[in-house]
């Protein structure tokens, strides 16, 4: 067969598959076809207690080693621990990995791995018709395809006659695989995840060895289950090698110009996060404390910066957010890099202490990993509707800048910037990040320490106001005049002696004051250090001059990206620009806005963005929303821009 090149159609990002050359590898031991592909979507779903998000990890890491460009989107149950078999138990992992640049989890999995009934029916509709299915036959049983409404077998009864189906006793064939290790049935049945791991990677072609490492390394206390785990996932593509229902693997060559050179991993929004909190106290110079309460999906912040001792970071895990935030603001004042991690029920419980962060006017990271709300909401989903609430949610004018990273890898770069702004303008600073990015994952390229923005501060180390009589003083409020950020004074300093507190201060002095006038030029003095702020300009991605303009800010980059190079890839213009800084705005935005004559907003709320842009700009953006708790799909925005450049 002759090799061919997809088209641009096919090449966008979130598409299917496409087949570059199919063929058989000269010398392939099985005699099977190999075809190559430019893509691929793989989605494992199956009981929480499966280890579908164990297998998608250890599935990308294998991919991350290859080469490939990837994206990922775990999807978990809201119930710590539903009931086995049941829709609301379903676990799933989606992984799109390229030979090219690709910014999305993919719209439709290519491949759907359904470890159970459930996990069938609760992603079938996702699936396009003539995707591979594949699934363990062994728990096709009477009443576990009742518990979600099959009457029949739908392996039996022809409504999967459109998709590739894979029918595989996962089950039955682990069990036989690792019958002589004296496990009992349940201990045995675990490692059927790795069976079906081992076969993916076996139909694409993946590393094997970093995973065989990672189990032994896992189960080092119990070498018997890391054995049997091996042994299953060597099973697994033993399987698929030998198997007459697998008559073709396909390969996915390496991203090989997808990046710039450099050392790259794979890594997750959470742990690029935490990475760029501890760049950032190193580049300050300053020690780093997080002050938090676990809360989905932000603990993992927490687990990651505990292990961190060796590079000053120390953890606090309060009773509460309150107390959580107390001590950050605490540190703070101590002259830490004061961190604070939550979702957004937590920010309504440390509204108070960010007010007195803002009065204080002392550096403080709130950082907000968004979820679905209101109260507890969706804890393991995803959405962006804390934007107002970052914006206005405390009572007063008690204005704080925001950042919002827009990938997993861009939460690093996000961080250092949040600690820049906190440290240059003594203030507190929102991260908003989501359950999207947190949990997603993407190569990240390991940035040289050189390259690093110097974050260090002066402490204020002496007098800096002579009063009328010559008497040299500390004034905590006298301001630097080009940042309007008060002096940083540590307690102990001798002679800089101060009194704080959530009562107004006087200019200057820092003492209590109710005076109206001193009121009022504090509050504007705390609007204008915050307006101020500087902030790189909006970068606008216009080639063709466009009419419509698609602004978006946050974890919407991705999907919004992958749809314009599906519009222009249909032959339309359109203009695209991204947000970091949404407080304060970047100062040329409004003159960007000015230069389209429709400005479509996409937002996972009900609009938020598009409410403030309305608002400050007078603009009629046109507000697109999404709050089911999933990622845009590129599909979706491609329909929406084309009809907005269309109108």
């Amino acid at each position: 067969m002759t090799s061919q090149v997809s088209s641009p159609a096919e090449q966008a990002d979130g598409a299917g598959g496409a087949v570059v050359g199919g063929q058989r590898t000269p010398g392939s031991p099985d005699g099977k076809e190999v075809r190559r592909l430019d893509r691929v979507i793989i989605r494992f779903a199956g009981d929480s207690g499966d280890g579908m998000q164990l297998t998608g990890d250890r599935f990308t890491s294998e991919t991350a080693s290859f080469g490939n460009d990837l994206s990922t989107l775990p999807n978990f149950p809201a119930e710590i621990r539903a009931p086995a078999g049941t829709l609301p138990g379903v676990s799933s992992f989606q992984l799109h990995f390229a030979d090219h640049d690709i910014l999305t989890p993919g719209d439709a999995p290519n491949v759907l791995v359904a470890m159970n009934p459930a996990a069938l029916k609760a992603n079938i509709a996702d699936v396009p018709r003539g995707a591979e299915i594949i699934v363990n036959t062994d728990e096709f049983t009477k009443r576990p395809m009742a518990k979600v409404g099959y009457e029949t077998s739908p392996l039996e009864d022809g409504s999967l006659a459109a998709y590739n189906l894979h029918p595989v006793p996962l089950t039955t064939l682990t069990l036989e695989a690792l019958k002589d290790f004296g496990l009992s049935r349940k201990e045995a049945e675990r490692s059927k995840n790795m069976f079906a791991l081992g076969l993916l990677s076996w139909m694409y072609h993946r590393p094997t060895e970093a995973t065989e490492s990672f189990l032994r390394q896992k189960f080092a206390k119990k070498p018997e289950i890391a054995e049997a785990n091996i042994v299953a996932f060597r099973a697994g593509w033993n399987f698929g090698e030998t198997t007459e229902d697998f008559a073709v693997s396909y390969e996915v060559a390496p991203a090989t110009q997808a990046f710039p050179t450099g050392t790259y991993r794979n890594i997750s929004g959470n742990l690029a996060l935490s990475y760029g909190l501890i760049a950032a106290s190193q580049q300050a110079d300053l020690p780093l404390y997080l002050g938090s309460y676990p809360i989905t999906p932000a603990s993992d912040i927490l687990h990651e910066l505990s292990k961190h001792k060796n590079f000053g970071v120390r953890t606090f895990q309060a009773e509460d957010e309150i107390a959580g935030i107390g001590a950050a603001l605490g540190a703070a004042f101590g002259g830490a890099l004061g961190v604070t991690t939550t979702s957004g029920p937590g920010v309504a419980l440390k509204s108070e202490t960010i007010g007195l962060a803002v009065s204080l006017e002392l550096p403080l990271l709130i950082v907000d990993i968004q979820r679905g709300g209101p109260s507890t909401g969706l804890p393991t989903k995803t959405e962006q509707a804390d934007l107002l609430q970052a914006m206005y949610g405390r009572n007063g004018e008690a204005p704080v800048p925001i950042v919002a990273p827009r990938t997993p890898a861009d939460c690093f770069d996000a961080a250092l910037d949040a600690a820049r702004i906190a440290l240059t303008y003594r203030t507190p600073v929102f991260l908003l990040s989501d359950g999207y990015l947190a949990n997603g994952s993407e190569p990240w390229r390991i940035p040289e320490v050189a390259d690093l923005p110097d974050l260090k501060v002066k402490f204020a180390a002496a007098t800096n106001h002579t009063l009328a009589d010559g008497t040299e003083v500390f004034w905590p409020y006298k301001r630097d005049p080009e940042t309007l950020a008060r002096p940083w004074a540590v307690p102990g300093t001798p002679g800089l002696e101060h009194r704080i507190g959530g009562i107004e201060k006087q200019d200057g002095t820092g003492n209590i004051s109710y005076d109206p006038a001193n009121h009022d030029f504090m509050v504007r003095t705390r609007q204008a250090k915050i307006d101020g702020i500087e902030v790189p300009e909006l970068d606008v991605d216009d080639p063709d001059g466009a009419t419509t303009l698609v602004l978006g800010w946050g974890s919407t980059y991705g999907p919004i990206t992958a749809a314009v190079r599906r519009v222009r890839g249909a032959g339309l213009p359109v203009a695209q620009a991204h947000l970091r800084h949404l407080n304060p705005f970047p100062r040329n935005l409004g003159e960007v806005l000015e230069r389209y004559e429709k400005v479509v907003v996409p937002e996972m709320n009900l609009g938020q963005l598009a409410t403030l842009i309305r608002a400050k700009y007078l603009v009629d953006a046109q507000s697109y929303n999404q709050v089911n708790g999933m990622p845009f799909k590129a599909e979706q925005l491609a329909k929406v821009l084309k009809e907005a450049i269309d109108d």
